[in-house]
């Protein structure tokens, strides 16, 4: 999962708040069997260190990760890790030194109780400053190993999101004109037969130009639209028909609108009407969208006529094929598509499922 570039940022500041909230913690928290006066030497050099700790993890975090380690220079980058840490310890050992830590703990400890007898230094102190900056270096590199993750995740997802989007517009292209050339081909026929039929399939292709080229420039178009779109298909194609060929068209009756891919659904109709229909064989076509909450099922089951059509792409399956193609990239996990060829039955039928949710 991708987090937003604005929520990312805030889990960030509040992870950076937390770490250094805790060191804080760690570093100016005397233990509670501790009752003594702390002198102010020992805050200082708490603060330094607190600091060193800082300077290393933003260092690490800013420059080193990122031009070492995440470009492959590992040797380097664990190279100059050692040296930070060396210098960290040494540094620790230095304040001690410097402030005379031990003498003036044990002199806190004698006025509190029964003097503790020590003999100089504790090195104990120097294993856990060890552990300290390992940790914070390790905090450190996860986090900025993990933002790099996630913004490398990202870019891809952007990259991915264009050239779907570059795909699906040239997917889209070549499956308009497809439907436009077989559709001039029909009135072109019907100008022969009939002119004022003709006149009226021209103000029907019209319309639907005007949904295809302006209403479906989005993404997406309404579930209602293009079922008004498949109404106007279909009676488009019924004024070249005769009466052997018999058209079902079944919509839900209760249409809940939702958002959908344009033009989607055309070219398995359309398919059917190139291969389902004869001017002298008896043929039907039967067309049902159905809808179940967020369900969409498109049924189309056509009888397959052998004849060979004069189409002006025939043999391409332009359309087909680039609806398959659509519908991966927009419905990935989220539809089934089931084509079956019965020879025995002489039909051909396309059940298709979508999830819009």
């Amino acid at each position: 999962m991708i987090i937003p570039k604005s929520k990312s940022k805030l889990i960030t500041i509040v992870i950076h708040i937390l770490i250094w909230g805790v060191f804080g913690l760690i570093y100016f928290s005397p233990p509670l069997n501790w009752n003594i006066v702390v002198p102010y030497q020992l805050w200082i050099k708490e603060i330094i260190i607190l600091g060193s700790l800082a300077v290393a993890f933003y260092l690490n975090s800013f420059v080193l990760v990122p031009k070492f380690l995440l470009k492959n220079n590992t040797g380097i980058y664990f190279l100059i890790i050692v040296g930070i840490v060396i210098v960290v310890v040494l540094l620790n050992i230095y304040m001690d030194e410097w402030f005379n830590i031990h003498k003036l703990m044990d002199a806190a400890f004698h006025k509190s109780g029964p003097p503790k007898h020590r003999r100089g230094r504790d090195h104990s102190w120097d294993f856990i400053m060890l552990a300290n900056i390992a940790l914070v270096l390790g905090i450190s590199t996860s986090i900025t190993t993990i933002q790099k993750w996630q913004k490398d995740k990202q870019m891809h997802q952007d990259m991915e999101q264009d050239r779907v989007s570059s795909e699906l517009s040239f997917l889209k292209a070549q499956i308009n004109p497809h439907f436009f050339f077989n559709t001039l081909n029909n009135i072109y026929a019907l100008t022969h037969v009939n002119a004022e039929v003709s006149r009226k399939a021209i103000h029907q292709l019209s319309r639907m130009m005007r949904y295809v080229l302006y209403d479906t420039q989005n993404s997406t178009t309404l579930l209602s639209q293009e079922i008004a779109f498949i109404k106007d298909y279909i009676s488009l194609m019924e004024l070249r028909l005769t009466d052997v060929v018999k058209i079902e068209f079944t919509a839900p009756a209760a249409l809940k609108d939702m958002a959908i891919a344009p033009m989607i659904f055309l070219p398995f109709i359309e398919n059917a009407f190139k291969h389902g229909v004869s001017a002298t064989q008896p043929s039907n076509i039967s067309i049902t969208v159905s809808q179940k909450d967020t369900v969409i099922e498109l049924n189309v089951i056509n009888s397959i006529i052998k004849e060979q059509s004069n189409n002006l792409e025939e043999g391409s399956g332009i359309g087909l094929n680039n609806t398959k193609r659509r519908l991966d990239l927009l419905y990935p996990g989220k539809h089934t598509l089931v084509i079956n060829e019965s020879t025995a039955e002489n039909i051909y039928l396309v059940h298709l499922t979508l999830n819009l949710s």
